[in-house]
C-alpha cells in the first residue's frame, strides 16, 4: 500500500499565483459580491380557523424553527375523580400513539437533530418541538401525533408510576414548591386549588381510560393554539386545518376559580421557616395585574445581580430593622385567567419567623398608606418594562408569550402596547393594589419548625 506523501513533497505550483500577487497582508483586489438584500421584518400573524383553533406565527428567519401546541389542559381542569391526571399526562407524551411507537418517536426526533418537550402549569400544557427549519415538516408529523393521536396502553401507563414518584420526591426537596402548592390549596375552593403534582393517594391509580377521557374533554381545537417561530404562517394554517382538527369543538365547560382564603401549616424539624401570606390579586392581562406587578418590584422581587443580595428592597430594609437574624423576603405575584394571588414570601430562622413576617406585612401596609414616592413607582415601572423586554429576546420565552396571548385572547399584543400599559400605572394604582392586599381576606402557607410563626389571623 502506498503511503501518504509528506507535506514537504506536495506540488508547489498551487502557491504560484500567491507568489505572483500582492502580499497576503493586503486585501485582494478582486470584485466583491453584491451585498444581499436585507430580509423584510415580519410581524406576528394570528388567525382563528373555522374549527376554533388559533394559529400564530412569527417569521424571524432563524435557522432553527420552534413550534408549540398550547392547550388549556392544566391541573385546574381536573376533577375530584381524576386528581393528578395532568401530571401523568405530561409524562405520557412520549408513549406509543396511534401512528408511532415510543421507540420510533425517540429515534425519529433524534435523527432530525431536534427536540420534543412538554411543560405544564395550572392552566396550560405546552408541547414544544424544535429543529432545523428544513426538517420541520418531518418533526411536525411527530408533534401532531403526540397531541392528537394518543393511544394510552395500560402497561405503558403503569410504567409511568416510578417517574411520578421521582417527580414528587424532587419537588419535596424544594420547600418553596411545597409552600406555593399549599398556598393554592388553601386559597381556592376549586380549580386553581388543584396541585401540579399527583396526590399520594392517586399515585399508580390513574388509568388509561381516565387519561383518554381527559384528552377528549380538553384537547379540542377550541381550547388549543398552534404557535411557531421561524416558520411560515401558511404552513401552520395547513397543519391546523388538517391534522390537528381531529377533535373539534369547545370541549368541556370551565369552572370559575373561587377564592376563599385559609391557612395550611406543615410542621417539621427544619430550622428555616418558609411562610407565604397572600390575598387575591389581579387577573392576567388586566390593568390591576399591571399595578400588582409594579407593587411587586417596589417591595422587592429578588436580586437584580447574579448571586447578589436584595438589601435595597423595601422588604429587606424594613425587616432588617426588626431582627438581626438572617432572613430573605420577596414579593409574590401570580396571575391567572380568572384570578390571581399577591403576597410576601419570607424565609427566616424559627425563633425570628414571627418578627420577620410581621415586619414584611408592615411594609405593604406602609405602601397602602401612601408611603411610597413617585421615584419608587417610576423605578419599579422601569424594572417591569426592562424584565419584559429582556425576557422576549430568547426564542423560548417569546414562543411562550405569543402562545399565552393567543390562547387567552386569540390575538397578540405588541411589546409597545405592553410597555404603554405598564407606563400607564399611576401612584394611586399602586396604593390601591396595596390596600387590596391589606384589606382582603388572606391566605397563609408555612412549613418548618413553626413554634414562633403567627397564624394568619394574627398578622
Amino acid at each position: 500500500m502506498r503511503g501518504i506523501r509528506s507535506l514537504n513533497n506536495l506540488p508547489k505550483r498551487c502557491y504560484a499565483a500567491a507568489r505572483r500577487s500582492e502580499a497576503l497582508t493586503e486585501p485582494l483586489s478582486v470584485r466583491k459580491p453584491p451585498p444581499d438584500a436585507p430580509l423584510p421584518a415580519q410581524n406576528v400573524q394570528v388567525s382563528k380557523l373555522p374549527n376554533g383553533l388559533v394559529v400564530a406565527s412569527l417569521e424571524n428567519y432563524s435557522p432553527i424553527a420552534s413550534v408549540g401546541v398550547f392547550v388549556k389542559a392544566g391541573s385546574r381542569f381536573e376533577t375530584v375523580e381524576n386528581q393528578g391526571v395532568s401530571h401523568v399526562l405530561r409524562l405520557a407524551a412520549n408513549l406509543t400513539n396511534k401512528s408511532s411507537s415510543s421507540f420510533k418517536i425517540c429515534r425519529s426526533v433524534e435523527a432530525l437533530g431536534g427536540s420534543l418537550s412538554v411543560t405544564s402549569s395550572r392552566e396550560t400544557m405546552v408541547y414544544t418541538a424544535e429543529c432545523l427549519r428544513d426538517q420541520l415538516d418531518l418533526l411536525l408529523e411527530q408533534l401532531v401525533n403526540v397531541t392528537s393521536a394518543q393511544d394510552f396502553r395500560p402497561w405503558e401507563v403503569a410504567d409511568l408510576t416510578p417517574r411520578v414518584k421521582i417527580d414528587k420526591a424532587l419537588a419535596q426537596q424544594c420547600p418553596q414548591i411545597g409552600v406555593i402548592e399549599k398556598l393554592h390549596e388553601a386559597a381556592y375552593k376549586n380549580a386553581l386549588s388543584n396541585s401540579l403534582y399527583c396526590p399520594d393517594y392517586m399515585v399508580g391509580q390513574i388509568s388509561n381510560s381516565q387519561l383518554q377521557s381527559f384528552v377528549e374533554d380538553n384537547f379540542t381545537t377550541g381550547r388549543m393554539a398552534l404557535v411557531g417561530l421561524g416558520v411560515k404562517h401558511s404552513v401552520l394554517k395547513q397543519v391546523g386545518e388538517g391534522l390537528l382538527s381531529v377533535r373539534s369543538g369547545a370541549g368541556a365547560p370551565v369552572a370559575q376559580a373561587v377564592y376563599r382564603g385559609g391557612e395550611l401549616r406543615v410542621q417539621n424539624n427544619d430550622d428555616l421557616v418558609h411562610a407565604l401570606i397572600a390575598s387575591e390579586g389581579g387577573v392576567s392581562g388586566s390593568a390591576e395585574a399591571n399595578a400588582f406587578s409594579v407593587l411587586q418590584r417596589i417591595l422587592g422581587a429578588g436580586p437584580h445581580v447574579k448571586r447578589g443580595a436584595n438589601i435595597t428592597s423595601k422588604l429587606s430594609q424594613g425587616i432588617a430593622k426588626a431582627t438581626t437574624q438572617p432572613f430573605d423576603a420577596t414579593a409574590f405575584n401570580a396571575s391567572y385567567s380568572d384570578s390571581g394571588l399577591f403576597g410576601v414570601y419570607t424565609i427566616a430562622q424559627a425563633d425570628s419567623a414571627g418578627e420577620v413576617i410581621k415586619a414584611a406585612i408592615a411594609q405593604v401596609q406602609g405602601v397602602a398608606e401612601g408611603n411610597v414616592s413617585e421615584a419608587d413607582v417610576t423605578r419599579a415601572k422601569t424594572q417591569v418594562k426592562t424584565e419584559y423586554l429582556m425576557s422576549i429576546e430568547s426564542s423560548e420565552s417569546l414562543l411562550e408569550e405569543i402562545g399565552a396571548q393567543a390562547l387567552a385572547t386569540a390575538a397578540y399584543q405588541l411589546p409597545d402596547s405592553v410597555i404603554q400599559a405598564v407606563e400607564a400605572v399611576t401612584h394611586d394604582d399602586v396604593v390601591k393594589a396595596a390596600k387590596k392586599f391589606v384589606d382582603s381576606k388572606k391566605t397563609m402557607a408555612a412549613s418548618g419548625h413553626l413554634i414562633n410563626t403567627p397564624f394568619v389571623d394574627e398578622v
